[in-house]
């Protein structure tokens, strides 16, 4: 309860300050400086604001604990913006396997605290001291890997552009917060509790995919294509290339899910959760569009128009808005199958609208993925239509029959999948395009491109101010 709140408030620097540090063509010691007191600063105020309505939120549930709570929790907002800028400026740099190393370390210690204070009796003041070890860790390793150390904050040029870019992201990060979350509210408010618990559950292993995928290789694309966003050719091919690997990726798992999920959901959770298993069969044939739709926010960041992000957000609270409103009567299935619809409904418009002020064309995005999603709807229509024609070969109860049966749809899915894709394409030219892009998504491939891409030194004056070894330096700190 309370951590919806404190996550939504700890988001205002890390959805906002990291990508413009990100997109910048240059930065240096003083403007580094002014985002991070600012940001800190607001961080501050956000944790002690937060503190007070503690009071507030315990009346809204009718739970007095969340008083005493929310104190506490308030200060993973202050502890996560601290650590804004050094990790912005890692990925800049493009240390990206010091800062997944860096989230899993504290994410570890984040549970281990957890379990500890859990057997210790601490009951759910384990989990707020889980809660708060998460930011705290995070902000430990993010100063320990960048030993940049802030200035005083000064009038710099291009401080109040950066702060208006930020606030622009974080309004679409508040738009789309409410988007993902108007699903649980009209589940619960109109089914229950119960109904909910089922439906979220299906929801997370939604989006698990999405999170496992554009996570990790989202910053590595942003930080590229900004650099070579005056180059539309290479800006092009870079897109386009990370595209086709989501794409690929994406249509295969979402015809496999799309098979597979009741049984996943089976094997994973248990024959109780027999509902979660069919309301995942919804979300599962826009697994692979939604990988593809959230790409659409790497060409507005990469050419810095985050303004037009927050306004697409906003088409996309409303369009999804009302198809919920529309499905409700179906029930939580109803609410997972507008999820899917409304990812097919928006794509092709919102690449057009985020290439508009470049004329990047929707037509290229079409041409790199639609072959992927026939391959995938024609292998999993084969796939079913052999399932149905000999379903002793599919046969089997409890979690042995569940496991065998995805072992063996899934085996037949791909078989399907990656003949057609050979077919539609004429040979293997899609696995050596592939081939050939994943090396550019490896640490050490983005730090020499990086380096050839990097801001020239400015000599004088105080020496760097990001202390980060070559070849990796891809943001070289200009002197005070």
């Amino acid at each position: 309860m309370v951590s919806t709140f404190s996550m939504l408030l700890a988001s205002f620097g890390l959805n906002g300050f990291t990508e413009g540090v990100l997109q910048l063509d240059q930065i240096d010691h003083g403007l580094a400086s002014n985002l991070f007191w600012i940001n800190s600063a607001v961080g501050l105020v956000l944790t002690i604001g937060f503190a007070a309505a503690g009071s507030l939120l315990a009346r809204l549930y009718g739970n007095s604990h969340l008083a005493s709570i929310t104190v506490p929790m308030a200060a993973t907002i202050f502890l996560t913006n601290i650590s804004v800028m050094h990790l912005a400026l890692l990925k800049r740099a493009m240390r990206f396997t010091a800062v997944a190393t860096n989230d899993i370390v504290a994410r570890g210690a984040s549970v281990a605290v957890a379990i500890i204070g859990g057997i210790a009796g601490w009951g759910y003041w384990a989990l707020v001291a889980g809660a708060i070890t998460l930011p705290l860790a995070t902000t430990v390793g993010a100063w320990i890997l960048c030993r940049w150390v802030p200035g005083r904050p000064r009038s710099i040029p291009g401080t109040t552009a950066m702060v208006r870019y930020a606030l622009n992201i974080y309004w679409h990060f508040i738009v789309s917060y409410s988007t993902k979350n108007l699903d649980n509210l009209l589940v619960g408010w109109r089914f229950g509790a119960p109904a909910l618990g089922f439906y979220k559950k299906a929801y997370d292993l939604f989006v698990f995919s999405a999170s496992q995928l554009l996570s990790p290789v989202a910053p590595v694309v942003i930080a590229t294509m900004s650099r070579v966003s005056k180059d539309r050719e290479r800006y092009r091919r870079h897109f386009l290339g990370g595209l086709s690997i989501l794409a690929f990726i994406g249509m295969w798992a979402g015809g496999d899910i799309t098979l597979v999920g009741k049984d996943m959901i089976r094997l994973l959770l248990g024959p109780a959760w027999g509902e979660t298993g069919r309301i995942f069969s919804y979300f599962g044939p826009g697994i692979g569009i939604m990988l593809i739709y959230n790409t659409h926010s790497w060409i507005h960041l990469s050419i810095g128009r985050a303004d037009r992000w927050f306004r697409w957000g906003i088409i996309e609270l409303a369009v999804t808005g009302l198809m919920f409103l529309m499905a409700l009567p179906l029930g939580p299935a109803g609410i997972a199958l507008a999820w899917t619809a409304s990812f097919w409904i928006l794509a092709v418009p919102a690449f057009w609208y985020a290439g508009e002020p470049i004329q990047f064309g929707i037509g290229p995005v079409i041409r790199s993925v639609w072959k992927y999603f026939l391959a995938s709807l024609v292998a999993g229509l084969g796939c079913a239509e052999i399932v149905r024609l000999a379903p002793a070969l599919f046969a089997g109860s409890g979690a042995v029959g569940a496991a065998t049966r995805i072992v063996t749809v899934s085996l037949l899915f791909a078989g399907l999948y990656l003949g057609t894709v050979v077919l539609l394409y004429r040979g293997f030219a899609p696995f050596r395009q592939i081939t050939a892009l994943l090396p550019d998504l490896l640490p050490g491939r983005r730090a020499a491109i990086s380096s050839s891409d990097a801001d020239p030194s400015q000599a004088g004056g105080e020496a760097a101010a990001v202390n980060l070894p070559e070849p990796e330096t891809s943001l070289l700190m200009e002197s005070r």
